[in-house]
């Protein structure tokens, strides 16, 4: 038998300039990037807080606190190869991700073959397991005020009972 949980992973970061742009592990063209503690990859924590949720290991920041050392400017594809590792430590792997990515600009979709293939690697998966989309707010808040940029994610993880 089979067991399988859900989760949900939300996330939001301030655009500012002199940051690079981060969104599901490569690095994308744009006038101004991401402010964080680390590279501010708002995808990769979306799906880093997903799978965590689904495990029932609570969020991102408990596991890789702002307020580190060891966190400060870190590549979000650590902290996801890490993620996945501490939900295999549980016994669970991967089954699908479905992510939003949710900005003005740039525009996503042609960047998503690229995220695919990027995440895919660091999971340890195949790309067919995750779909990632990317949609506007029509101009309204502060996404459409290009503020920001947020992520959404939902996963499925699996376990074999013994």
């Amino acid at each position: 038998m089979m067991k399988i949980r859900t989760g949900f992973g939300f996330d939001v970061h301030r655009l500012v300039e002199g940051r690079d742009l981060w969104l599901g592990g490569i690095k994308i063209e744009h006038s101004m990037g991401l402010l964080g503690h680390s590279d501010a990859d708002v995808l990769i924590h979306a799906i880093c807080d997903a799978l965590l949720g689904a495990a029932n290991m609570r969020d991102i920041g408990y596991h890789f606190p702002d307020t580190s050392a060891d966190t400060l400017n870190i590549d979000s594809k650590v902290l996801l190869r890490k993620t996945v590792e501490l939900i295999a430590g549980k016994g669970y792997v991967v089954g699908n991700i479905d992510a939003t990515v949710c900005a003005e600009r740039p525009k996503i979709n042609p960047h998503v073959p690229a995220i695919k293939a990027c995440l895919a690697e660091v999971i340890g998966t195949d790309e067919d397991n995750i779909s990632i989309k990317a949609t506007t707010t029509e101009k309204l808040g502060f996404t459409g005020r290009e503020e920001g940029i947020s992520a959404y994610a939902v996963v499925l993880i699996e376990r074999k009972d013994d």
